[in-house]
């Protein structure tokens, strides 16, 4: 187990492929008209006030100037040493939460280390080591780049959560919980998925109000009543849990759109919004 290097799944695909290609990809997301306008500066004094962000993972062409609003933020806060990523599992492989555990990620932009420690002290009860649910796995490995554009070096603790339901993400928020002071918690969510551009909007943002009143049982009992087919709401509600367990300020929305803001067609679309949590 975790004798090898984490090889990108999505390169090439839901972002650019080469080096290069990657940097220009992630600047065209700060200038595009749905981004925050300009390129980020890291406030290398910067206050630390963010205790978690949360991010969309589509295709950086449909989610990504929505995903620069986060990361502009988090420049302008300062520099992290550690970043929790808790992701949806997609794939269906692995145990119910999954940890990988050692080594390194690798993207275009180089390898990004995993914090070992910080990630054996979460292990125990439901959260496993394992890397099979990593493998193919986006909803991590998007979060990357954006991180070593930023940073350069920057280590992770990668977290895939196949097990979304409540009892699961207290567990999981109670152990991030006790060592997030020095971390940053990054929950990777899109929202609806492929409905009409109104219906999107609408049940998106009931489920952003119940995130923004950091209220994790009203996020779940809408996306039942609703109907709404949010795929990372099991990390959302483990960041509202940290929220509440450290007694971090009212959620922020920065920004939401949809991909047909980005392609034109309003027919079938997919809701992303960046939000940031501070700390009290």
């Amino acid at each position: 187990m975790f004798t090898h290097i984490r090889k990108p799944s999505v390169s090439g695909t839901f972002y650019a492929g080469t080096q290069l290609e990657l940097k220009e990809q992630i600047e065209w997301c700060y200038k595009h008209r749905l981004g925050p306008g300009d390129l980020p500066r890291i406030a290398k004094e910067g206050p630390r006030e963010i205790l978690s962000l949360i991010v969309p993972h589509a295709g950086y062409l449909y989610s990504g100037p929505i995903a620069a609003h986060a990361y502009k933020e988090l420049a302008d806060d300062g520099i992290i040493e550690t970043a929790i990523i808790i992701g949806p599992n997609h794939t269906g492989y692995g145990p119910p939460v999954s940890i990988w555990a050692k080594n390194s990620w690798s993207t275009p932009l180089g390898e990004v280390e995993v914090d070992e420690d910080l990630a054996q002290k979460l292990m125990g009860g439901i959260v496993k080591a394992d890397e099979t649910a990593h493998l193919y796995e986006h909803s991590v490995e998007v979060q990357l780049p954006w991180l070593q554009h930023l940073y350069g070096k920057v280590r992770i603790v990668p977290i895939a959560m196949m097990a979304q339901d409540m009892e699961t993400a207290q567990e999981l928020g109670q152990a991030i919980s006790m060592y997030a002071a020095n971390s940053l918690v990054i929950a990777s969510t899109d929202f609806s998925h492929y409905e009409p551009q109104d219906i999107a909007t609408e049940k998106d943002m009931a489920m952003i109000e119940a995130i923004t009143n950091l209220d994790e049982g009203e996020l779940y009992q809408r996306r039942e009543s609703l109907d709404c087919t949010m795929c990372g709401y099991g990390p959302v509600a483990v960041a509202i849990m940290v929220a509440r367990a450290t007694q971090a300020q009212k959620p922020r929305l920065l920004k939401y759109a949809t991909s047909g803001e980005t392609t034109g067609d309003f027919s079938r679309v997919v809701g992303y919004a960046s939000i940031v949590i501070k700390k009290r």
